[in-house]
């Protein structure tokens, strides 16, 4: 299977702004789709957004607006811009489509 790393994580403050990166070690994984999820402390994994083969995005109403995913085939990496952050958005974030593993993950911490 295909190894992500994902980065990009940080402390912010309640409005601020992140991006997010998941780069693939195969070639064209990306391309097939890929989602972004997060894991709160206490609370299950929840996909957040999802970018289709064909770009189609999806988005779980609670970052509808805020979040945007986008991807760059040529360097088979996949990104997400996290705008107005909130104290609710504080999560360790992983990516994943079906041919790759599960990363390590970026944390993310927001403070009102």
């Amino acid at each position: 299977q295909v190894q992500v790393v994902e980065s990009g994580g940080g402390s912010v403050q309640s409005g601020g702004s992140l991006r997010l990166s998941c780069a693939a070690s195969g070639s064209s994984v990306v391309s097939y789709g890929m989602n972004w999820y997060r894991q709160a402390p206490g609370k299950e994994r929840e996909v957040v957004a999802t970018i289709m083969h064909d770009d189609r995005t999806h988005y779980v109403e609670s970052v509808e607006g805020r979040f945007t995913i986008s991807r760059d085939n040529a360097k088979n990496t996949v990104y997400l811009q996290m705008n107005n952050l909130e104290p609710e958005d504080t999560a360790v974030y992983y990516c994943k489509n079906g041919l790759t593993t599960w990363g390590k993950g970026t944390l993310v911490t927001v403070s009102s």
